[in-house]
Protein backbone atom coordinates (compact mmCIF):
# COMPACT_ATOMS: atom_id res chain seq x y z
CA UNK A 1 0.00 0.00 0.00
CA UNK A 2 1.05 3.57 -0.80
CA UNK A 3 1.88 5.96 2.44
CA UNK A 4 -1.15 7.76 2.16
CA UNK A 5 -3.26 4.46 2.10
CA UNK A 6 -1.29 3.40 5.45
CA UNK A 7 -2.37 6.81 7.32
CA UNK A 8 -6.02 6.84 6.11
CA UNK A 9 -6.00 2.49 6.97
CA UNK A 10 -4.54 3.59 10.42
CA UNK A 11 -6.55 6.56 10.84
CA UNK A 12 -9.82 4.90 10.08
CA UNK A 13 -8.78 2.00 12.34
CA UNK A 14 -8.26 4.32 15.48
CA UNK A 15 -11.57 6.33 14.25
CA UNK A 16 -14.05 3.49 14.40
CA UNK A 17 -13.25 2.35 16.99
CA UNK A 18 -13.86 5.89 19.12
CA UNK A 19 -17.88 5.52 18.54
CA UNK A 20 -18.14 3.39 21.44
CA UNK A 21 -16.29 5.61 23.96
CA UNK A 22 -18.16 9.02 22.77
CA UNK A 23 -21.53 6.84 22.72
CA UNK A 24 -21.10 5.87 26.59
CA UNK A 25 -20.46 9.40 27.48
CA UNK A 26 -22.89 10.72 25.42
CA UNK A 27 -25.91 8.56 27.10
CA UNK A 28 -25.65 9.80 30.91
CA UNK A 29 -26.98 13.01 29.97
CA UNK A 30 -28.73 12.82 26.39
CA UNK A 31 -31.39 9.90 25.38
CA UNK A 32 -30.61 7.58 22.44
CA UNK A 33 -33.20 9.20 20.29
CA UNK A 34 -31.91 12.41 20.66
CA UNK A 35 -28.07 10.97 19.84
CA UNK A 36 -29.35 9.27 16.81
CA UNK A 37 -30.94 12.98 15.65
CA UNK A 38 -27.39 14.51 16.53
CA UNK A 39 -25.41 12.33 14.82
CA UNK A 40 -27.46 11.53 11.84
CA UNK A 41 -28.52 15.12 11.35
CA UNK A 42 -25.20 16.33 11.55
CA UNK A 43 -23.96 13.70 9.85
CA UNK A 44 -26.21 14.88 6.47
CA UNK A 45 -25.61 17.96 7.32
CA UNK A 46 -22.09 17.88 6.82
CA UNK A 47 -21.70 15.50 3.77
CA UNK A 48 -24.28 17.79 1.89
CA UNK A 49 -21.96 19.72 -0.15
CA UNK A 50 -20.23 16.11 -1.20
CA UNK A 51 -23.25 15.49 -2.27
CA UNK A 52 -23.87 18.23 -3.84
CA UNK A 53 -20.44 18.39 -5.80
CA UNK A 54 -20.33 14.88 -6.77
CA UNK A 55 -24.55 14.32 -7.88
CA UNK A 56 -26.70 11.64 -7.21
CA UNK A 57 -29.60 12.64 -5.42
CA UNK A 58 -32.33 12.59 -7.65
CA UNK A 59 -30.95 9.19 -8.81
CA UNK A 60 -31.05 8.03 -5.36
CA UNK A 61 -34.22 9.24 -4.46
CA UNK A 62 -35.81 7.59 -7.50
CA UNK A 63 -35.61 4.35 -5.38
CA UNK A 64 -36.61 5.41 -2.21
CA UNK A 65 -38.66 2.60 -1.09
CA UNK A 66 -35.80 0.23 -0.65
CA UNK A 67 -33.40 3.47 0.37
CA UNK A 68 -36.10 3.54 3.50
CA UNK A 69 -35.50 0.22 4.14
CA UNK A 70 -32.26 0.42 4.02
CA UNK A 71 -31.81 3.03 6.34
CA UNK A 72 -34.00 1.80 8.89
CA UNK A 73 -31.86 -1.45 8.67
CA UNK A 74 -28.54 -0.32 8.69
CA UNK A 75 -28.76 2.84 10.79
CA UNK A 76 -32.26 3.75 12.61
CA UNK A 77 -32.58 0.47 13.92
CA UNK A 78 -29.12 -0.17 15.02
CA UNK A 79 -28.04 2.69 16.59
CA UNK A 80 -30.64 3.44 18.95
CA UNK A 81 -30.54 -0.16 19.99
CA UNK A 82 -26.49 0.12 20.14
CA UNK A 83 -27.10 3.88 22.15
CA UNK A 84 -29.42 2.14 24.26
CA UNK A 85 -27.66 -0.74 25.16
CA UNK A 86 -24.54 1.60 26.25
CA UNK A 87 -26.37 2.92 29.42
CA UNK A 88 -26.42 -0.80 30.73
CA UNK A 89 -23.24 -2.48 29.52
CA UNK A 90 -19.45 -1.21 29.03
CA UNK A 91 -17.83 0.63 25.66
CA UNK A 92 -15.38 -2.67 25.29
CA UNK A 93 -18.21 -4.88 25.75
CA UNK A 94 -20.26 -3.34 23.42
CA UNK A 95 -17.05 -3.01 20.86
CA UNK A 96 -16.11 -6.74 21.12
CA UNK A 97 -20.31 -7.88 20.22
CA UNK A 98 -20.82 -5.82 17.26
CA UNK A 99 -17.40 -7.69 16.31
CA UNK A 100 -20.07 -10.41 15.07
CA UNK A 101 -21.23 -8.42 12.32
CA UNK A 102 -18.86 -10.43 9.86
CA UNK A 103 -19.89 -13.87 11.48
CA UNK A 104 -23.36 -12.45 10.90
CA UNK A 105 -22.70 -11.85 7.47
CA UNK A 106 -21.20 -15.34 6.93
CA UNK A 107 -24.30 -16.83 7.96
CA UNK A 108 -26.96 -14.03 5.72
CA UNK A 109 -24.92 -14.74 2.48
CA UNK A 110 -25.71 -18.74 3.39
CA UNK A 111 -29.24 -18.39 3.79
CA UNK A 112 -29.59 -16.06 0.66
CA UNK A 113 -27.39 -18.02 -1.25
CA UNK A 114 -24.56 -15.76 -2.56
CA UNK A 115 -21.73 -17.37 -0.36
CA UNK A 116 -21.70 -20.96 0.93
CA UNK A 117 -19.54 -22.24 4.01
CA UNK A 118 -17.02 -24.97 4.07
CA UNK A 119 -15.30 -26.43 7.36
CA UNK A 120 -13.14 -22.98 7.84
CA UNK A 121 -15.92 -20.49 7.57
CA UNK A 122 -18.09 -23.13 9.94
CA UNK A 123 -15.22 -23.08 12.25
CA UNK A 124 -15.04 -18.94 12.77
CA UNK A 125 -18.60 -19.48 13.01
CA UNK A 126 -18.22 -21.88 16.29
CA UNK A 127 -15.44 -19.81 17.37
CA UNK A 128 -17.59 -16.90 17.15
CA UNK A 129 -20.55 -17.97 19.09
CA UNK A 130 -18.01 -19.21 22.09
CA UNK A 131 -16.57 -16.11 22.29
CA UNK A 132 -20.02 -14.26 22.32
CA UNK A 133 -20.75 -16.85 25.44
CA UNK A 134 -17.87 -16.35 26.66
CA UNK A 135 -18.33 -12.74 26.75
CA UNK A 136 -22.39 -12.91 28.07
CA UNK A 137 -21.55 -15.41 30.61
CA UNK A 138 -18.57 -13.59 32.36
CA UNK A 139 -19.15 -10.06 31.83
CA UNK A 140 -22.95 -9.41 31.58
CA UNK A 141 -24.96 -9.09 34.35
CA UNK A 142 -29.06 -10.56 34.98
CA UNK A 143 -30.10 -6.52 33.96
CA UNK A 144 -27.67 -6.11 31.59
CA UNK A 145 -28.44 -9.40 29.33
CA UNK A 146 -31.49 -7.65 27.43
CA UNK A 147 -29.43 -5.22 26.38
CA UNK A 148 -26.26 -7.51 25.19
CA UNK A 149 -28.87 -9.58 22.99
CA UNK A 150 -30.42 -6.43 21.70
CA UNK A 151 -26.56 -6.11 20.06
CA UNK A 152 -27.34 -9.37 18.30
CA UNK A 153 -30.08 -7.25 16.29
CA UNK A 154 -27.62 -4.78 15.78
CA UNK A 155 -25.20 -7.40 14.39
CA UNK A 156 -27.72 -9.09 12.11
CA UNK A 157 -28.62 -5.40 10.81
CA UNK A 158 -25.50 -4.12 9.79
CA UNK A 159 -24.97 -7.63 7.70
CA UNK A 160 -28.68 -7.12 6.30
CA UNK A 161 -28.08 -3.68 5.02
CA UNK A 162 -25.41 -4.23 2.44
CA UNK A 163 -27.16 -7.45 1.13
CA UNK A 164 -30.37 -5.04 0.48
CA UNK A 165 -27.97 -2.50 -1.29
CA UNK A 166 -26.41 -5.12 -3.08
CA UNK A 167 -29.60 -6.28 -4.43
CA UNK A 168 -31.75 -2.84 -5.39
CA UNK A 169 -29.48 0.09 -4.56
CA UNK A 170 -26.59 -0.93 -7.15
CA UNK A 171 -25.59 1.43 -8.77
CA UNK A 172 -26.02 4.39 -7.06
CA UNK A 173 -23.15 7.08 -5.65
CA UNK A 174 -22.30 5.83 -2.11
CA UNK A 175 -22.17 9.51 -1.29
CA UNK A 176 -25.89 10.04 -1.91
CA UNK A 177 -27.02 6.58 -0.28
CA UNK A 178 -24.83 7.44 2.75
CA UNK A 179 -26.10 11.34 3.00
CA UNK A 180 -30.20 10.36 2.23
CA UNK A 181 -29.77 7.33 5.16
CA UNK A 182 -28.62 9.94 7.38
CA UNK A 183 -30.93 11.93 6.53
CA UNK A 184 -34.26 10.00 6.36
CA UNK A 185 -32.91 8.78 10.02
CA UNK A 186 -32.70 12.20 11.29
CA UNK A 187 -36.76 13.00 9.70
CA UNK A 188 -37.69 9.44 11.45
CA UNK A 189 -35.97 10.22 14.83
CA UNK A 190 -36.81 14.41 15.10
CA UNK A 191 -40.21 13.38 16.39
CA UNK A 192 -39.00 11.21 19.27
CA UNK A 193 -36.51 13.28 20.30
CA UNK A 194 -38.42 16.36 21.00
CA UNK A 195 -40.33 14.46 23.46
CA UNK A 196 -36.85 13.31 25.54
CA UNK A 197 -34.91 16.57 25.27
CA UNK A 198 -32.43 17.31 28.53
CA UNK A 199 -33.92 18.74 31.92
CA UNK A 200 -30.72 20.74 32.18
CA UNK A 201 -27.08 22.25 30.96
CA UNK A 202 -25.34 19.34 29.02
CA UNK A 203 -21.53 18.85 30.81
CA UNK A 204 -18.32 19.72 28.44
CA UNK A 205 -17.61 15.89 28.26
CA UNK A 206 -21.28 14.66 26.72
CA UNK A 207 -21.47 17.66 24.42
CA UNK A 208 -17.72 17.29 23.03
CA UNK A 209 -18.64 13.69 22.72
CA UNK A 210 -21.68 14.08 21.32
CA UNK A 211 -19.53 16.70 18.47
CA UNK A 212 -16.83 13.87 17.74
CA UNK A 213 -19.44 11.55 17.47
CA UNK A 214 -21.03 13.61 14.72
CA UNK A 215 -18.32 15.31 12.99
CA UNK A 216 -15.23 12.60 13.68
CA UNK A 217 -16.87 8.84 13.59
CA UNK A 218 -19.88 10.18 10.42
CA UNK A 219 -18.94 12.88 8.47
CA UNK A 220 -14.93 12.57 8.63
CA UNK A 221 -14.91 9.13 9.00
CA UNK A 222 -16.95 8.15 5.68
CA UNK A 223 -15.20 10.65 3.64
CA UNK A 224 -11.77 9.12 5.09
CA UNK A 225 -13.38 5.65 4.21
CA UNK A 226 -14.65 6.64 0.78
CA UNK A 227 -10.48 8.17 0.06
CA UNK A 228 -9.33 4.56 1.11
CA UNK A 229 -11.34 2.36 -0.92
CA UNK A 230 -10.35 4.29 -3.58
CA UNK A 231 -6.97 3.52 -2.57
CA UNK A 232 -6.75 -0.20 -1.75
CA UNK A 233 -10.27 -1.35 -2.92
CA UNK A 234 -13.07 -2.21 -1.03
CA UNK A 235 -12.25 -5.81 0.08
CA UNK A 236 -8.15 -4.72 1.55
CA UNK A 237 -9.96 -1.99 3.11
CA UNK A 238 -12.07 -4.22 5.56
CA UNK A 239 -9.18 -5.07 7.44
CA UNK A 240 -9.92 -1.91 9.93
CA UNK A 241 -12.68 -4.06 11.23
CA UNK A 242 -10.45 -6.29 12.68
CA UNK A 243 -8.79 -2.80 14.44
CA UNK A 244 -11.60 -0.78 15.78
CA UNK A 245 -12.85 -3.58 18.40
CA UNK A 246 -9.14 -3.47 19.87
CA UNK A 247 -9.54 0.31 20.10
CA UNK A 248 -12.93 -0.14 21.58
CA UNK A 249 -11.76 -1.99 24.36
CA UNK A 250 -8.54 -0.11 24.81
CA UNK A 251 -9.95 2.99 25.64
CA UNK A 252 -12.96 1.33 27.39
CA UNK A 253 -10.24 0.25 29.58
CA UNK A 254 -7.82 3.36 30.16
CA UNK A 255 -10.30 6.12 29.96
CA UNK A 256 -13.44 5.32 31.41
CA UNK A 257 -12.08 2.13 33.80
CA UNK A 258 -13.65 -0.63 32.46
CA UNK A 259 -12.84 -3.83 33.52
CA UNK A 260 -11.35 -6.47 31.14
CA UNK A 261 -11.54 -9.83 32.36
CA UNK A 262 -10.98 -13.39 31.57
CA UNK A 263 -14.01 -13.08 29.86
CA UNK A 264 -13.67 -10.24 27.92
CA UNK A 265 -10.19 -11.49 26.80
CA UNK A 266 -11.13 -14.89 25.85
CA UNK A 267 -13.80 -13.54 23.83
CA UNK A 268 -11.68 -11.17 22.02
CA UNK A 269 -9.66 -13.54 20.63
CA UNK A 270 -12.51 -16.21 19.94
CA UNK A 271 -14.93 -13.39 18.42
CA UNK A 272 -12.30 -11.67 16.41
CA UNK A 273 -10.18 -15.58 15.06
CA UNK A 274 -14.25 -16.36 14.06
CA UNK A 275 -14.95 -13.27 12.38
CA UNK A 276 -11.78 -13.64 10.10
CA UNK A 277 -11.99 -17.21 9.37
CA UNK A 278 -16.06 -16.55 8.58
CA UNK A 279 -15.05 -14.76 5.84
CA UNK A 280 -12.17 -16.34 4.17
CA UNK A 281 -12.01 -17.53 1.02
CA UNK A 282 -13.56 -21.29 0.03
CA UNK A 283 -11.00 -23.58 0.03
CA UNK A 284 -12.59 -26.06 -2.28
CA UNK A 285 -12.49 -23.23 -4.42
CA UNK A 286 -8.97 -22.55 -4.30
CA UNK A 287 -7.16 -24.82 -7.25
CA UNK A 288 -7.97 -24.69 -10.66
CA UNK A 289 -8.39 -21.53 -12.76
CA UNK A 290 -12.04 -21.98 -13.64
CA UNK A 291 -13.14 -22.36 -10.33
CA UNK A 292 -11.01 -19.58 -9.16
CA UNK A 293 -12.68 -17.52 -11.73
CA UNK A 294 -16.02 -18.53 -10.20
CA UNK A 295 -14.90 -17.67 -6.71
CA UNK A 296 -13.66 -14.58 -7.29
CA UNK A 297 -17.21 -13.69 -8.76
CA UNK A 298 -18.87 -14.83 -5.96
CA UNK A 299 -16.70 -13.79 -3.09
CA UNK A 300 -17.16 -9.95 -5.54
CA UNK A 301 -20.53 -10.61 -5.22
CA UNK A 302 -21.46 -11.37 -1.72
CA UNK A 303 -18.54 -9.79 -0.30
CA UNK A 304 -21.20 -6.78 1.00
CA UNK A 305 -22.65 -9.61 3.04
CA UNK A 306 -20.22 -11.62 4.23
CA UNK A 307 -17.94 -8.99 5.42
CA UNK A 308 -20.89 -6.32 6.52
CA UNK A 309 -19.80 -4.12 3.64
CA UNK A 310 -21.39 -1.44 1.83
CA UNK A 311 -19.23 -0.10 -1.62
CA UNK A 312 -17.09 -0.58 -4.51
CA UNK A 313 -14.49 2.72 -4.71
CA UNK A 314 -16.33 3.71 -8.07
CA UNK A 315 -19.39 3.95 -6.74
CA UNK A 316 -18.17 5.92 -3.46
CA UNK A 317 -16.81 9.11 -5.79
CA UNK A 318 -18.14 8.32 -9.46
CA UNK A 319 -21.39 10.13 -10.23
CA UNK A 320 -24.35 8.00 -10.81
CA UNK A 321 -23.83 7.00 -14.98
CA UNK A 322 -20.00 5.03 -13.92
CA UNK A 323 -20.86 3.73 -10.49
CA UNK A 324 -21.29 -0.10 -12.15
CA UNK A 325 -19.00 -2.68 -12.52
CA UNK A 326 -19.96 -5.74 -14.59
CA UNK A 327 -18.48 -9.23 -13.91
CA UNK A 328 -19.18 -12.41 -15.28
CA UNK A 329 -22.61 -13.81 -13.55
CA UNK A 330 -22.28 -17.12 -12.34
CA UNK A 331 -25.14 -18.84 -13.79
CA UNK A 332 -24.98 -17.55 -17.37
CA UNK A 333 -22.03 -15.71 -17.42
CA UNK A 334 -23.25 -12.56 -18.53
CA UNK A 335 -22.55 -9.54 -17.52
CA UNK A 336 -23.95 -8.53 -14.46
CA UNK A 337 -23.97 -5.55 -12.14
CA UNK A 338 -23.67 -5.91 -8.44
CA UNK A 339 -21.55 -3.53 -5.92
CA UNK A 340 -18.70 -4.64 -3.35
CA UNK A 341 -17.94 -3.25 0.03
CA UNK A 342 -16.60 -1.31 2.89
CA UNK A 343 -16.51 -1.53 6.89
CA UNK A 344 -19.56 -1.21 8.54
CA UNK A 345 -20.22 1.73 11.06
CA UNK A 346 -20.33 1.66 14.32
Amino acid sequence: MTRRAWLLFVALGIIWGFPYLFIKISVREVSPALLVLVRTGGGALLLAPVLAARGGLRAALSRWKPLLVYSCVEIAVPWYLLFNAEKRISSSLAGLLIACVPIAGAVLATVTRTDRLDARRVSGLLLGLCGVAALVGFDVGRSSILAALSLGIVAIGYALGPWILSKYLSGLSGVSVVTCSLAVCAVIYSPFAAFSLPTRSLSGSVVASMVALTVLCTAVAFVGLFLLIGEVGAMRSNVITYVNPAVAVLLGVSVLGERFGIGTGIGFVLILSGSFLSTRPLLADQTGPSKRSVTAVRSDKSSSVVTSTRWRANSLWAKPSTTCQSAPSEATGNPKTKPSGAPYSP
